[in-house]
């Protein structure tokens, strides 16, 4: 028996963004993914070391499923998440909506799934499932990972079950648009001026512009940091450009994101925030370039070259966040669509 729900299985850059375009296109909401991205405050940055990691990871968004909580409290959306420690009350969770006629956000380690692409432990990956039958569960994951795929029941089951950083308790999640949601251009603002002031004021030195600043100053030495240079720098380029990120590090994400608002907002700040994202995603690009050609010539001039530019980028970005921030004193109303 196969029970599948009606849904438009559109895959796009990043996990968390494509899973919540399809339960909200289910719900008659249709956005596009910088728009989740941006709406969702979804941009950030970390710099991630411990003894255990080959190298160190660099983040350009916020924790998992925090972009997914931003954007049902930013447009008013019900947001049902179950969490469970029992496999079997996991499933139950999961077959019920189904059943209903509703389409599932589930966040689950990715290592697991029969589709991927590339085996690696990730907890924080986030997908749609629409549908199942006696042996396999049909999921909605990022172009890259195939848009419509299937895994069988026993991965999911692994994937969801997984423990390790990132991961959560079978976590399965749905969204209920209320009749009247907000108008999402009259949620611009808020979105923008709560991520800015995130990036300017962060908590340790590892996050925001202060992380970026740090990334400068220890990229560098990552030839001498990694268990295996060939190997790793190369990797660690490839998860800034093409890991779900929408490349850049999800400054393109966020750049996109900042030129759509640009045109239903008549804002110089707005436009200047944008114009900043454009060249601080152009010097992320170009950093991940330095970083693979450091780990496959062995060069250090690369790795320094790396680290002038993020010393470049960080402000770059506080600069651009300091103009976003600056729409919360009196950001202009939301326009009309453009024809």
């Amino acid at each position: 028996m196969t029970t599948t729900v009606a849904i438009e299985p559109r895959g796009m850059a990043h996990c968390e963004t494509t899973a919540l375009g399809v339960l909200l296109r289910h719900q008659g909401i249709d956005l596009s993914e910088p728009m989740l991205f941006g709406l969702g405050s979804g941009l950030s940055f970390l710099y991630w070391d411990t003894r255990a990691m080959d190298v160190p990871f660099l983040a350009g968004r916020v924790k998992p499923f925090v972009l997914t909580a931003n954007l049902a409290d930013r447009l008013g959306l019900r947001l049902d998440v179950r969490e469970t420690a029992s496999p079997r009350r996991a499933w139950d969770n999961v077959a019920a909506a189904l059943d209903a006629g509703r389409p599932v956000g589930l966040q689950l380690d990715s290592y697991h799934l029969d589709y991927f692409t590339t085996r690696v432990h990730f907890g924080g990956h986030v997908v749609a499932m629409y549908g199942y039958d006696d042996t396999r569960a049909f999921l909605v994951d990022t172009d890259q990972q195939g848009g419509a795929v299937t895994t069988g029941l026993a991965s999911l089951a692994a994937a969801r079950a997984a423990r390790g950083p990132m991961t959560a308790r079978h976590r399965s999640f749905t969204i209920t648009a209320p009749p009247e949601a907000p108008d999402p251009r009259e949620r611009i603002v808020p979105a923008i001026t709560a991520c800015a002031r995130a990036f300017l004021d962060p908590p340790i030195a590892n996050i925001g512009h202060r992380g970026i600043e740090k990334a400068a100053r220890l990229v560098p030495g990552w030839l001498r940091r990694a268990a295996d240079p060939r190997r790793d720098l190369p990797q660690a380029a490839l998860l800034m450009e093409r890991a779900g990120t929408g490349g850049a590090l999800f400054r393109n994400l966020y750049r996109d994101f900042l030129g759509e608002c640009a045109g239903l907002l008549d804002d110089p700040r707005l436009r200047a925030g944008h114009e900043l994202y454009t060249e601080a995603a152009e010097a992320w690009s170009r950093v991940a370039a330095l970083v693979a050609e450091a780990g496959e010539t062995g060069e250090q001039g690369a790795l320094d070259r790396a680290g002038a530019l993020l010393s470049g980028i960080a402000r770059t970005e506080r600069a651009a966040m300091a103009e976003l921030a600056g729409l919360a004193a009196g950001g202009a109303p939301p326009a009309a669509p453009r024809p």
